[in-house]
């Protein structure tokens, strides 16, 4: 589904954030990606979406070199992968509701047959009440719990979470690990990055990619 071949990343002229990464994401997997402040988390979860090119190296996504893609074949690529985002990127200007379903809209698909597929969503994450509040008087956590909601209503092959608990309390962080989880078992592949140490231990069959002095470890 994806892979780096000799991947490195650097800024400008400065040295490489991330060199010689090797690895493989594969169909229906569930991996956390994990390491100290800094590391490049971010970075490489940005690799994943084509957000940043590398500098040297190859990203295969879905079966296309990501350095042959047209800016609309990037564009069609992106709308099979769900992605959480530490600043949640909600629309200030649209409802709760309108924010999740906004994946849904931009495809064309009419509301009539998303609108209950979206409350369903919007009750499994706790919101269903907010439905048609505003992001502007939503909670730290309830802009997370929104954000994951978006990046799920459209069923994606492949779901990047950038410290998806981060804004939550431990009961609902354990209730979002299952919906990563049985997301994962319906076919999505799932990477998760998080500083989280309990939340990992409680899947701990997933394999853990181990970011350190930008190199990627991968822990099976």
């Amino acid at each position: 589904m994806l892979s780096f071949e000799n991947v490195g990343l650097s800024y400008g002229t400065g040295p490489e954030t991330l060199r010689d990464l090797n690895f493989a994401i594969e169909p229906n997997s569930f991996q956390f990606l994990t390491g100290p402040s800094g590391a490049g988390k971010t970075s490489l979860l940005k690799l994943f979406l084509l957000a940043l090119k590398p500098t040297r190296g190859k990203i295969i996504l879905f079966g296309r070199d990501s350095a042959t893609l047209s800016k609309d074949e990037i564009t069609q690529i992106r709308r099979r992968i769900g992605v959480v985002f530490q600043d949640f990127r909600l629309l200030d200007h649209l409802t709760l509701y309108e924010n999740v379903a906004l994946p849904l809209r931009v495809l064309g698909q009419e509301e009539a047959t998303y609108r209950s597929e979206v409350f369903e969503l919007l009750r499994w994450v706790g919101l269903f009440e907010r439905k048609y509040s505003f992001p502007t008087v939503l909670s730290g956590g309830e802009k997370q719990r929104a954000a994951i909601a978006r990046a799920l209503i459209a069923r994606p092959e492949v779901l990047l979470a950038d410290e998806p608990t981060g804004n939550v309390d431990p009961t609902l962080a354990r209730r979002l690990l299952r919906l990563f989880v049985e997301l994962h078992k319906s076919g999505t592949s799932v990477v998760i990055a998080t500083h989280d140490l309990n939340l990992m231990d409680q899947f701990d069959s997933a394999r853990r990619f181990v970011l350190a002095d930008g190199r990627l470890h991968v822990f099976e």
